[in-house]
């Protein structure tokens, strides 16, 4: 029989819309319209049309009056999925957001001509080859359904037989690829960026048929990325690669999720509802029964809570792999420069043989400026931003305005000489290039990326995350900056750190130096004995002293200080551990932060989301003389952002 009710999700941030309305399906589209499929419907409030999808097909409705037709079916392609549809829903429900929001993040923006050659296309059966799984098990445990698993990467460059250099843990993603492929499932990845995207394809050229293979990137032109999606909706085993967006792709079959670098900052998603890709791929995983395999070269602290409380089992390499590291620091060994001697020494010796890799804290000439008298920071008289140098000779420039500082003097002791405090990616570049004359020195950074260079010896020096591949590795691999990187105010950073530094050491080549500088204590250790995981234990451990992330959650409630107010009365005290705040926020609103368990979340999040809904469909009036609507007073939320602990 011929459904004649569809059930629709309006494409809509509005939270009084989130939930799903019923409409009449014309008798004339009524053997078209399938669940998934995109649809236009009139909203009863001034006659507008609305984007929606249909998520449920039925006889009969609920509601006792008379339904509105659907005004158009925009395309009878499935593309919202059922499981995507569930897994938005619940993702949704536990960020207190709207599942469109979610949706909005699944489902690319439709391209008809794209859509047209997909459906007249016939699908391609491709080919699979399935490879051995090396360095870890040789069984089939981690793909198994229902496996949850913390993967420690070996620390290691290898060749594809095409000759191409890549690392090894993208070569492990194929590994496992092969085998959830060889079973005729779907298997996701999700990694931070386009490089590791590179990495990740090509280890898959000798593993599956391009047919087989689909890239979902937010960074694709559009018509690309459409195709790319459409795709997925296929049945039979496919690889879908992409960034955190790619966890929300149709897969019906799922087999497996990989997640690559969890604690990457670039798997935060900065839209609403803010939902990291690790929390999503747990959400998606627990949906589908799939196995989840979090791959890394340093284990996150969310990730070893996870394994603490059994959730996950921890899975590691053999120990003879880690790389060769040394840990250097200026002030021990009576050397004040910013490159100790034993490091030039190896910088030297390394580049009779191949490029040598210099990680620095940050891109630019000199990010950060001071008086040179009194060593006061240099500000903006404009913004009060602080001063910085971009190039080499230019005068200051205020990185917040981008104001030019010509005629800046001290506002403490009147003197106009500037000092250099640190010494960016450009201004490294200057002084290697000064120190090695005849050495072609490259910079690597957000401005300038480089992706690989050539097995031949060179300076490369790069900001953190952005070092090029070196083919067959780098002779020796200097971490310079590393007590200024630990100066940032985070949460997270030591974590961060270790996990950059790991990830530059796994470019060496076997045997290659690897030497950190101005780092010692607990966390020069782990990194120097490759213990990562030890590391993010004892963080844990420290965390849950203090009562901060993962060890419990957070919710963060900004907006006007009266709707910031009313919604955390709302919650029961019994419910939560504390509220810190309020505190005012620059945009003259204010945030409260409250601290929980996470038995508590389906219901904070209930009760802060019915908070949202209220606030939002309040009516403010201004004075008798202006007269008009004002919008409502702002709320927002948003769930486990550790960036608000520092």
């Amino acid at each position: 029989m011929t459904a004649r009710v569809a059930r629709v999700m309006i494409d809509s941030p509005v939270p009084a819309l989130d939930h799903l309305l019923d409409y009449a399906v014309p008798s004339e589209i009524a053997d078209r319209v399938r669940v998934g499929c995109r649809v236009r419907v009139p909203l009863r409030s001034g006659g507008r049309i609305a984007l929606a999808y249909v998520v449920e097909l039925t006889d009969s409705s609920s509601f006792d009056g008379a339904l509105s037709d659907i005004d158009e079916l925009v395309s009878e392609v499935p593309v919202l999925a059922p499981e995507v549809w569930r897994v938005a829903r619940s993702v949704a429900d536990r960020a207190a957001g709207t599942a469109s929001d979610v949706v909005r993040l699944a489902v690319p923006k439709r391209h008809v001509r794209v859509e047209k050659a997909w459906r007249e296309a016939e699908p391609q059966s491709g080919s699979v080859t399935e490879l051995p799984l090396t360095g870890y098990v040789t069984d089939d445990s981690i793909t198994q359904q229902g496996a949850r698993t913390a993967l420690m990467a070996i620390p290691q460059l290898c060749q594809t037989p095409g000759g191409v250099t890549i690392g090894r843990w993208a070569l492990t993603v194929a590994e496992l690829a092969s085998r959830v492929l060889a079973a005729g499932q779907k298997i996701i990845v999700a990694v931070p960026d386009y490089r590791d995207e590179n990495q990740v394809l090509t280890a898959l050229e000798h593993v599956a048929s391009p047919d087989l293979i689909s890239r979902v990137d937010a960074t694709q032109p559009a018509a690309q990325r459409y195709r790319g999606f459409l795709d997925c909706l296929h049945p039979g085993p496919r690889v879908i690669v992409g960034n955190r967006s790619a966890v929300y792709a149709p897969a019906a079959d799922l087999g497996a999720i990989i997640v690559w670098d969890d604690a990457d900052s670039l798997h935060a998603e900065p839209l609403a509802p803010y939902v990291h890709t690790r929390d999503a791929a747990l959400v998606r995983q627990q949906d589908s029964g799939c196995a989840l395999i979090l791959l890394s070269h340093t284990r996150s602290v969310e990730a070893q809570r996870l394994v603490e409380i059994g959730w996950f089992r921890a899975c590691d390499p053999e120990r003879h792999t880690q790389p060769r590291i040394a840990l250097t620091d200026p002030a021990t060994d009576g050397d004040a420069a910013r490159i100790p001697s034993s490091a030039w020494k190896a910088a030297r010796t390394a580049l009779d043989t191949g490029p040598v890799l210099v990680q620095v804290a940050r891109p630019g000439y000199a990010p950060v400026i001071a008086c040179q008298r009194c060593r006061t920071g240099a500000r903006c008289r404009a913004c009060g931003g602080a001063l910085a140098i971009t190039r080499s000779g230019q005068p200051p420039q205020c990185s917040l305005c981008g104001a030019l500082a010509t005629d800046w003097r001290c506002d403490e002791c009147d003197d106009t000489r500037l000092r250099l405090v640190s010494r960016g990616s450009e201004r490294t570049t200057e002084e290697l290039g000064r120190a090695f004359p005849g050495t072609t020195v490259i910079t690597s950074d957000g401005d300038q990326p480089v992706e690989r260079i050539p097995a031949r010896p060179a300076l490369v020096v790069s900001t953190r995350g952005a070092e090029p591949i070196a083919d067959g590795g780098y002779s020796a691999v200097l971490l310079l900056d590393g007590d200024r990187m630990l100066a940032r105010e985070a949460l997270t950073i030591a974590s961060d750190c270790l996990r950059w530094w790991s990830n530059a050491a796994a470019l060496a080549t076997r045997g290659a130096p690897v030497i950190l500088v101005g780092v010692a204590g607990r966390l020069g250790t782990a990194f120097a004995t490759w213990t990562s995981a030890a590391f993010a234990a004892q963080e844990l451990a420290d965390r849950r002293e203090l009562a901060f992330p993962p060890a419990v959650r957070t919710v963060s409630v900004s907006g006007d200080g009266d709707a910031v107010d009313a919604a955390v009365a709302r919650l029961d005290p019994a419910m939560y551990r504390d509220v810190l705040g309020p505190s005012a926020l620059p945009d003259g609103g204010v945030r409260s932060i409250v601290r929980f368990d996470y038995a508590a979340g389906p219901e904070i999040a209930r009760t802060l989301r019915a908070a949202v809904v209220e606030n939002a469909t309040k009516r403010r009036r201004g004075p008798a003389a202006k007269g008009g609507y004002q919008r409502p007073p702002t709320l927002r939320l948003r769930f486990d952002e550790t960036e608000l602990v520092t």
